[in-house]
């Protein structure tokens, strides 16, 4: 459940143009990394309209990122220590992490059947139908960075032999029936998608990204969804470490495209100026700055980069005691 700390973190930073929230799990099968919080439990829902309120009443606008982490997660996090779950029994080279123990290698997963397929769609429509009950404006389901939606996608992770495997339109049935599930559920015009398509994050490759991709958006451009968020690059790293071309995904999309990766203000500029997106996503800059914004529009210095040392877990100090720029200059 999110804490009263989260929900003056996310306030703190209601002038965002949109807060995309922090990845949270579908049910208590989607969890691999400690402390990450749920949205399927009326507890957890209560949790979150205390956030979704809080940014509200300073007139921000908040939408709930939705995810199963799939073979990214460890047995310690499953009931009864079980395997995670995967479209496939491959093991990822990644890394979560774990309360007492720190950064731990995933554990191998098991191939789920076909007929549990159904049920983990369902509870991604559960999940954002609870993000609505629980005030959010709208929901992204993340089909990123190595877990589950991202790893049926991918042939270096996805070696099924069924009507969920094998060909891309296989591959990408998965991402597109948990889609129109949420749609359904909330409207495609209240949902957004991430994807990632040559980020090595989550141990996700693929014989042919290019054709995969462009595939997944023309199926996604059926949908009027709310927006398109794609990483370009590395997560975190290089922008340009594989061949790939990001504008051939752009003019196969019909609706608001937001791009991230390691964008400043003038890329961002430049970025929109250009036309090559709608909107700009920034994460780890907005950690250290909460008033981003102001700092963005008057080309201001942003503060220091965020103290790794209190990341995965901890209290106040490097999650809500950031200065603004006018208590700094105070």
């Amino acid at each position: 459940m999110p804490g009263p700390h989260a929900a003056t973190y996310y306030s703190q930073r209601a002038s965002a143009g949109l807060i995309i929230a922090e990845a949270t799990q579908i049910s208590a099968q989607a969890q691999g990394y400690a402390d990450t919080p749920g949205c399927y439990s009326e507890d957890q829902i209560k949790g979150w309209k205390a956030v979704t309120d809080a940014v509200h009443e300073k007139g921000g606008t908040i939408i709930l990122q939705i995810w199963h982490t799939g073979r990214m997660s460890h047995t310690s996090f499953q009931k009864n220590g079980a395997a995670p779950v995967a479209p496939s029994a491959v093991r990822a080279q990644g890394k979560t992490f774990i309360k007492g123990e720190g950064f731990v290698d995933v554990s191998t997963p098991r191939a789920l059947l076909i007929d549990e397929i159904p049920g983990i769609i369902a509870d991604f429509r559960h999940a954002a139908q609870c993000a609505m009950k629980a005030g959010f404006d709208g929901v992204e389901i993340h089909a990123a960075h190595g877990y589950l939606i991202d790893s049926f996608l991918r042939d270096g992770a996805n070696q099924r032999r069924d009507a969920y495997g094998g060909s891309i339109e296989n591959r990408a049935r998965f991402l597109m029936e948990t889609v129109a599930a949420c749609a359904d559920a909330i409207g495609a015009d209240r949902l957004g998608v991430r994807l990632s398509p040559v980020s090595p994050a989550g141990d996700s490759n693929d014989s042919d990204p290019q054709a995969l991709f462009n595939y997944v958006v023309e199926q996604l451009n059926a949908y009027p969804l709310a927006y398109l968020h794609v990483v370009e690059g590395a997560t975190g790293g290089k922008r340009d470490h594989l061949p790939f071309d990001y504008e051939a995904l752009h003019q196969r999309f019909d609706g608001a495209w937001m791009l991230n990766n390691g964008y400043d203000r003038a890329m961002a500029i430049k970025a929109i100026a250009e036309g090559r997106a709608d909107l700009i996503s920034f994460g780890r800059p907005f950690i250290a700055n909460p008033d981003l914004v102001e700092r963005l529009r008057g080309n201001a210095p942003l503060n220091p980069l965020m103290d790794p040392s209190t990341f995965y877990g901890g209290d106040a100090h490097g999650y809500i005691d950031y200065p603004t720029l006018h208590e700094t200059a105070a």
